[in-house]
């Protein structure tokens, strides 16, 4: 394995791990792979979805890796409980199934990455480190599906289901963002303050976000102003 890959600044302490797989062999053979990290350990591990759960109460964990096909809880399913009683756990989806609907449904369940088994040598190690930095692992095969998803919504006229917000409103985001007043961001869209209060309000409440600064750090991520 190679150990070039540690993230710059790593703390000392190993990245705390639980595993979820209902085939003890194939749990086994995951934990050889990363115990064998010296800032990867596995503390935890779990048969099924409930225990997975069960565990991430009683244990500290700061990444759990789900087996997709479990009895009583799926690992999509625990992923979704996961998220939600622990909102800083990062999750990692293990599966042997090349599966679109499943990628999709990971994603939306939470989880930061999906590895297939059958590589899970080459790339589990590399998964758990960027899954750690907030960043997404996807294996080659899940990128070409986000992206041929990505145009069949733009050709079918659906470019942007997701879309939030309104292009007036992305406007006078980006301007809030740049720290115009909104006397000064009237005079430049040709509206009245009272509209340009209202657009405000409405983007705070859309996005739940409380203020300014928060309204800039969004408009930062979603590309409208540069940092």
């Amino acid at each position: 394995m190679n150990h070039q890959d540690f993230p710059a600044g790593r703390p000392a302490d190993p990245i705390r791990i639980l595993l979820a797989d209902d085939h003890a062999l194939v749990r086994r053979g995951v934990r050889l792979i990363l115990d064998r990290e010296p800032d990867l350990e596995v503390v935890a591990e779990a048969g099924d979805g409930a225990e997975a759960i069960a565990l991430a109460r009683t244990h500290e964990v700061d990444l759990a890796v789900l087996d997709i096909a479990m009895p009583r809880l799926t690992g999509l399913q625990a992923a979704r409980e996961l998220s939600a009683l622990k909102p800083g756990l990062r999750i990692l989806m293990l599966t042997m199934h090349d599966n679109e609907q499943y990628l999709f449904q990971a994603l939306k369940a939470g989880a930061g990455g999906y590895v297939l088994k059958s590589v899970a040598d080459r790339d589990l190690v590399a998964a758990c480190r960027a899954a750690m930095r907030d960043e997404p692992f996807l294996y080659p095969g899940a990128v070409t599906a986000l992206i041929r998803n990505y145009l069949d919504r733009v050709r079918h006229g659906e470019e942007a289901p997701e879309r939030l917000l309104t292009p007036r409103e992305e406007e006078v985001l980006k301007l809030v963002a740049e720290g115009h007043s909104s006397k000064e961001i009237a005079e430049l869209l040709f509206i009245s303050v009272k509209t340009v209060q209202r657009h405000r309000e409405n983007l705070l409440h859309k996005l739940g976000l409380r203020d300014r600064l928060e309204l800039t750090r969004y408009a930062i991520r979603a590309g409208l102003v540069e940092p």
